[in-house]
């Protein structure tokens, strides 16, 4: 029997018609990925070969790929329900799947690409890399020149609320001469900052980029502020003491002492010798190794492996959501917003669902799910041993960050302590959190320096 289809039978149609639809289906998708690798900045050229040049970027992100987005969203295969009533486990399924509705049906992409595009966005490359700056300058004679530093799982969009605050003080109840020029950078792999393409883009080398940054800006002295990895490139600054660096503001302190870090490592109980203060931090920290760190191991030793984060928005969505402070996992802050209302009496402060998915959705657009988690790879030592810091330093400790900065501790770490205060709210996204708060602790902090 003949293997050959007559030249006009059904059989022949039909196969005929479903190679072509597979060929079509073939074109359709590659079409679609195509599509979705789109640029989704508009950047400058440079005029001639000037690789320093300073180049406006503006964010366009094209329809389709936000279409593709809630495509995926809604085509999520979920895990069973965790068997426990807490967050012991992880991320709980009706916090993501909350977020996933929300995400998939009323949240809008073009208010936070509205909100990026009215502040002044530039590129330059630095060390051979595209460094993405917000470049904001204040109207006020002899504002302060300041660098912020986002940490992970953040981005620039976690300073919206305070560059006003801090650029135009008198518009919100403060002195003129607390203002700041405000710059403020992607880190690398982060955002829209380029993605580096070879190993040494760790906190030493952002630290020295942040200088050439703001020296090529024109600003010949300035500060530096951070938390989380933002706070520990400022440590950076402050132990490498550049001689443009007034000094540093950190809300995310490192102040363990060689003593600490070591009964730490051996899953010591407290030593008996602290005082209260540091036998809580003790407590916060031991807890956090045990149970809330396997993100920071896995980003620090294979984050290669992390391929879901480039191919599912809900589960790249559950693994930046993962990140806690010094009580649960995931933030209190962060589990309030995307409910959308107080949960176990914690407020989310001034921190919105939507600004949770501005941040998500960023990382999920540029595709940087990976290429942010390499930042921990790159990073060779224990991000809250004491910092040994020796230019001016002003620390701020919030209620709910991973752990409660003893002053003790910090006056060992930070060799000239000139501002350190406890707050009384805010947690680990102070930013988010207590724009007000945190940007008067910013201003109170570095005031010294101005004199």
């Amino acid at each position: 029997m003949s293997d050959k289809l007559p030249p006009h039978s059904p059989s022949r149609r039909r196969f005929v018609s479903a190679a072509a639809a597979a060929v079509a289906a073939g074109s359709l998708s590659q079409l679609a990925f195509a599509e979705t690798n789109q640029a989704i900045t508009e950047v400058v050229p440079a005029t001639g070969s000037d690789k320093t040049a300073i180049r406006a970027l503006r964010v366009h992100v094209p329809e389709s790929q936000l279409v593709d987005l809630r495509r995926r969203i809604k085509a999520t295969r979920w895990p069973d329900r965790e068997t426990v009533t807490d967050n012991s486990q992880g991320v709980p399924l009706a916090m993501i799947q909350e977020l996933a509705r929300h995400w998939s049906t009323d949240y809008d992409w073009r208010k936070c690409e509205a909100k990026l595009n009215s502040l002044p966005n530039f590129v330059t490359e630095i060390d051979g890399l595209d460094i993405h700056f917000i470049h904001v300058r204040s109207k006020h004679e002899n504002a302060m020149p300041l660098v912020v530093t986002h940490g992970w799982p953040g981005s620039v969009i976690e300073q919206f609320k305070i560059i006003g605050p801090l650029t135009n003080p008198t518009a919100y109840g403060a002195r003129a001469s607390d203002a700041f020029h405000l710059v403020i950078p992607s880190l690398p792999g982060y955002g829209f900052s380029g993605k580096p393409t070879t190993t040494g883009w760790g906190p030493e080398r952002t630290a020295r980029a942040w200088v050439v940054l703001m020296k090529r800006l024109g600003y010949e002295k300035f500060a530096a502020q951070g938390g989380d990895l933002g706070g520990i490139v400022c440590n950076v600054m402050g132990k490498q003491a550049p001689p443009e660096l007034l000094g540093i503001h950190v809300n995310f302190p490192a102040t363990l002492p060689p003593e600490i870090v070591k009964a730490l490592q051996a899953g010591d109980p407290p030593p008996a010798n602290l005082s209260a203060d540091e036998k809580h931090a003790y407590e916060q920290l031991s807890s956090a190794a045990m149970k809330r760190r396997a993100y920071a191991l896995e980003m620090g030793t294979r984050p290669q492996t992390l391929t879901g984060l480039s191919d599912s928005p809900v589960g790249l969505a559950s693994w930046l959501l993962d990140h806690g402070d010094g009580y649960e996992q995931p933030a209190a802050a962060l589990t309030s917003a995307v409910f959308g209302h107080p949960v176990n009496g914690e407020s989310a402060g001034d921190l919105t669902r939507n600004d949770v998915l501005d941040d998500i959705t960023l990382y999920w657009l540029t595709n940087t799910g990976i290429s942010a988690a390499r930042f921990y790879w790159e990073s060779h030592f224990n991000f809250l041993a004491a910092a040994d810091v020796s230019v001016p330093a002003a620390i701020s400790v919030f209620p709910r960050e991973n752990y409660q900065a003893p002053r003790s501790w910090t006056e060992r770490a930070y060799h000239n302590l000139i501002y350190y205060n406890r707050l009384d709210k805010g947690g680990h996204f102070a930013a988010w959190e207590q724009p007000q708060l945190f940007t008067e602790e910013v201003r109170a902090g570095l005031r010294p320096l101005r004199t």
